[in-house]
């Protein structure tokens, strides 16, 4: 979704919740068939919380493990904004450990269960299983997260190689994070 898209979506919210006299609230779940099955989650679990994240993703030029000669970008980690539908920051993702802070101070972080492929230049869709939360809050008992409408965050185009060893670079990139608890 690009910025005017999601200032235009955050204009209307804001002028709907107004008309209703109070939050505008969510009218069905985030839709699991829109999904490749992999990243789906385990029926039992319900839609707690929807946010987009909007952010860099950092990568390093390394030596490509097992391969002499050969170099390759590596994760090193996110630093995004998590924004409830509305535009309003309600929590940080950063890492490693890849970890998901509330304002509230409850965090957590998860083990990966699959990843499934995006569009092109987009990292891959994910579901992962929460780890207890530390704190009490938002974060709370969650069980699930899914990485769905991903867009950027690629590893870089630009070459990897002796020459840059060490070099970072960093990429924008947006996806939507569906935090789920059992229900």
């Amino acid at each position: 979704m690009t910025l005017a898209r999601i200032a235009l979506a955050a204009a209307a919210t804001a002028l709907l919740g107004a008309c209703a006299g109070g939050p505008m609230m969510m009218s069905k779940p985030y839709d699991q068939g829109m999904l490749p099955t992999a990243v789906q989650v385990p029926a039992g679990n319900k839609v707690a919380m929807e946010t987009v994240g909007v952010g860099e993703i950092t990568y390093e030029c390394r030596a490509k493990a097992g391969a002499a000669g050969q170099f390759e970008w590596v994760f090193v980690g996110p630093d995004a904004k998590l924004m409830d539908r509305s535009g309003k920051v309600v929590g940080k993702y950063f890492g490693p450990p890849a970890t998901w802070e509330s304002n509230d101070g409850s965090k957590l972080t998860a083990t990966q269960v699959a990843v499934a492929p995006a569009s092109a230049g987009a990292i891959p869709l994910q579901l992962v299983k929460a780890n207890p939360a530390m704190g009490n809050g938002a974060m709370t008992d969650t069980t699930y997260i899914q990485r769905v409408a991903t867009q950027g965050g690629v590893a870089p185009s630009m070459p990897c190689a002796a020459g840059n060893v060490g070099a970072k670079q960093v990429v924008k990139y947006q996806a939507d994070y569906i935090f789920y608890k059992a229900g």
